[in-house]
């Protein structure tokens, strides 16, 4: 399935592990991992930036091979760069989501760059 840009319905937002574009100072692909009991009232997401610039030597910028979450083309989450953006400047729609083993590689990710106690 080919990705096509729409109009974004009126209840739609970000879902967490969905790879969206973001209308920034040019359109720039973020993973979405607030929870989605959030995303769905707020006025903005937290999201990791997403970037083609390869990081081999960087474990905190794991890799997203393409396919995955829409891309298309190899590219590397950048898990050290945890932020939040309005949910206005989403693209609608998502250009894919993740699966679930691959999110929990960038959860320990941002884990470490956060330094956050493991989950018990």
């Amino acid at each position: 399935m080919t990705w096509r840009r729409g109009v974004k319905p009126p209840a739609w937002y970000p879902r967490r592990g969905e790879v969206c574009l973001f209308a920034l100072d040019k359109e720039r692909p973020a993973l979405v991992i607030s929870t989605d009991a959030l995303n769905r009232f707020s006025r903005d997401v937290c999201v990791v930036p997403i970037s083609k610039a390869e990081h081999r030597q960087f474990s905190l910028r794991p890799r997203l091979k393409a396919g995955q979450g829409g891309l298309a083309h190899d590219s590397w989450v950048k898990c050290d760069q945890v932020t939040t953006i309005e949910i206005s400047t989403a693209v609608y729609p998502a250009l894919g989501a993740v699966d679930r083993e691959t999110m929990k590689r960038f959860e320990g990710a941002i884990r470490v760059a956060l330094e956050l106690p493991e989950k018990t």
